[in-house]
């Protein structure tokens, strides 16, 4: 399909053609609707299996829920991992679409919740998941989810006056971000998801100040085993963005994993009948085990 527009788009609709899976249980780490974490135990007979944290994207816009990522979780499952898939509050729709508040991202509700989650998500995976072994935790997530996963694992970077600030780095064996919009300068300056990221962090004014402790570019290094999975054909989040927090980790002195895919736009990565959702289940079980 020579039409970038038009493959993106009969990519998502396979993505998204998929039924949701329902989790074995969820528990609340907050009192809004959406602080939630569904929980999925591994298939089959297991023990200290791994356990992913699966972060959603959807430009951190209300539409787009935890739901839709349920195929991708359940073909981790099936694959011997335990998974977490967190919920968060997001905003509202676009102008064009109808939408009068806040459009990507609730400032700072957003990155209170993705906090709150990993602080509770130990003590709540004793609970609902066993039969997980929480020494071998690997983050991931998709696209705006890939940011809120690189971030989660940078939270010690955060000076210690910041409230999403942990005086450590979390116990992890590694961040699988995929597509994520991991550099907000290039995110930018390419107009990722019309503009996502400056509403995000609430316009024009406030944007250097909250993307010094938002973006993960500006978060290097981390000290965390970090790979990140692009299609090469992305025309949502573009590889440039990859390589963008690549370079920003390099100059930092750290060396962050790269994997671009031919042929691979931006939903392949979590669509479980396409070839490169297994590329990467590999990538998160070469950091898990």
């Amino acid at each position: 399909m020579h039409d970038p527009a038009a493959r993106d788009a009969a990519e998502a609709a396979a993505a998204f053609s998929h039924p949701a899976v329902p989790p074995d249980t969820t528990a609340p780490y907050g009192p809004h609707p959406d602080q939630v974490i569904d929980f999925y135990a591994p298939r089959g007979e297991a023990h200290d299996t791994p356990l992913v944290v699966a972060l959603h994207g959807g430009a951190w816009r209300e539409r787009y829920d935890r739901a839709h990522l349920t195929p991708f979780v359940d073909f981790l499952t099936r694959r011997g991992f335990a998974v977490a898939n967190v919920e968060y509050r997001r905003g509202g729709l676009l102008p064009k679409q109808g939408g009068t508040g806040p459009v990507a991202g609730r400032w700072p509700d957003t990155f209170d919740d993705v906090a709150a989650a990993l602080d509770a998500l130990p003590d709540l995976a004793r609970t609902h998941l066993p039969t997980a072994g929480l020494r071998r935790t690997v983050i991931t997530g998709h696209s705006a989810g890939g940011h809120l996963a690189l971030w989660a694992a940078s939270r010690h970077v955060l000076p210690p006056d910041s409230p999403w600030h942990t005086p450590t780095a979390a116990h992890l064996r590694g961040v699988v971000a995929l597509a994520p919009i991991a550099d907000f300068t290039t995110a930018v300056a390419l107009e990722v998801c019309d503009g996502a990221v400056q509403q995000l962090l609430g316009g024009d004014g406030a944007f250097s100040a909250r993307a010094a402790a938002t973006d993960p570019a500006a978060l290097l290094p981390t000290g965390v085993a970090t790979t990140l999975v692009q299609g090469r054909d992305d025309i949502v989040v573009p590889q440039a963005v990859a390589e963008a927090y690549v370079d920003a980790a390099a100059r930092a002195g750290e060396t962050v994993g790269l994997t671009l895919l031919d042929g691979v736009g931006h939903f392949p990565l979590i669509d479980p009948a396409a070839d490169a959702c297994a590329v990467v289940a590999e990538e998160i079980a070469q950091l898990a085990y």
